[in-house]
């Protein structure tokens, strides 16, 4: 296992944070309000924030029109499946719970690897894995017979997952000559266009101005999402090997159901508080340096 740089570890703390009180927040922002619309504008505000990241950092906009398909490509299963499909499933599902099932991507994103991607994962690894979809079934002990009474938002919310974990895969294995901003500024880009698009199409009888509330997650979604986490993912993905990008996040959706407990009264059980040990030791399995490691360091 690769260790983390201090760099890596400080996007990944920060990122963590984002992502994780995201969830209570998105919530709130399309409980009541047309959820693809909702995203829309939070991309909308977004992109032009990230667009100042790359210039205040110098980073060049250009990519070369050979390399647009497979641009176009990493945007579909990066992001194109995972904003229409999630920000829709989570008016029908608590946002702890919605978490829950959108980060069964790292378990995706292993197995995938495993199966199709040749990857082979040593026994710490699949420890890891192990660990965390046994954290994932503890968090949804007591969701069974409410989700089974929303299926739609169940499916949409696994296939999101799904399509995110092939996403990262093809993100690591890109040959774009591209720095990672200048990816997910475009991917962005693109994806603000579809979900224009499909706000429009579905959602334009329903249009009408958020609530403060709603305004505030917006602007939570505009800035700290789209013009930060966005990308600190897609470097790190871009950066670790697959299943310590993935693995190393699994801490957002318990921080996802305790904000949500916090601010949006959801009920917590033990099982949720026996999660998040799992949690941990699935993070500790992917962040934590493996004794040839450590011997390794000792030598140097």
């Amino acid at each position: 296992m690769q260790a983390l740089t201090s760099r890596q570890l400080l996007v990944l703390v920060v990122l963590t944070l984002v992502w994780g009180i995201n969830w209570p927040i998105m919530k709130l922002g399309v409980t009541g309000y047309p959820p693809l619309t909702f995203r829309t504008l939070c991309m909308w505000l977004g992109l032009p924030v990230l667009a100042s990241v790359l210039v205040v950092l110098k980073v060049p906009f250009h990519i070369e029109r050979r390399h647009w398909p497979e641009l176009l490509r990493l945007a579909v299963f990066n992001m194109f499946f995972w904003h229409a499909l999630a920000i829709v499933a989570i008016q029908s599902l608590s946002s702890g719970r919605a978490a829950i099932l959108g980060y069964t991507m790292p378990i995706f994103s292993a197995v995938i690897g495993a199966l199709w991607f040749g990857d082979r994962l040593a026994a710490r690894a699949w420890t890891g894995v192990a660990a965390a979809a046994l954290g994932v079934a503890l968090l949804l002990w007591h969701e069974m017979s409410q989700l089974a009474g929303k299926p739609l938002g169940v499916l949409m919310m696994l296939t999101a997952a799904a399509t995110w974990a092939v996403g990262t895969r093809m993100l690591r294995r890109t040959t774009l000559p591209v720095p990672t901003l200048a990816i997910s500024f475009w991917m962005t880009a693109l994806t603000t266009g579809v979900m224009t698009v499909l706000a429009t199409v579905f959602e334009r009888g329903q249009w009408r101005m958020p609530s403060p509330e709603g305004w505030g997650a917006i602007v939570f979604n505009a800035i700290g999402v789209f013009a930060f986490a966005q990308a600190a993912w897609f470097y790190l993905a871009r950066s670790l090997p697959p299943v310590a990008s993935t693995l190393s996040v699994m801490f957002i959706p318990v921080l996802g159901v305790f904000s949500g407990a916090l601010w949006l009264g959801e009920v917590l059980h033990w099982q949720d508080w026996a999660a998040v040990a799992l949690m941990v030791l699935a993070i500790a399995t992917v962040l934590l340096p493996g004794a040839g490691a450590s011997a390794s360091t000792k030598r140097s």
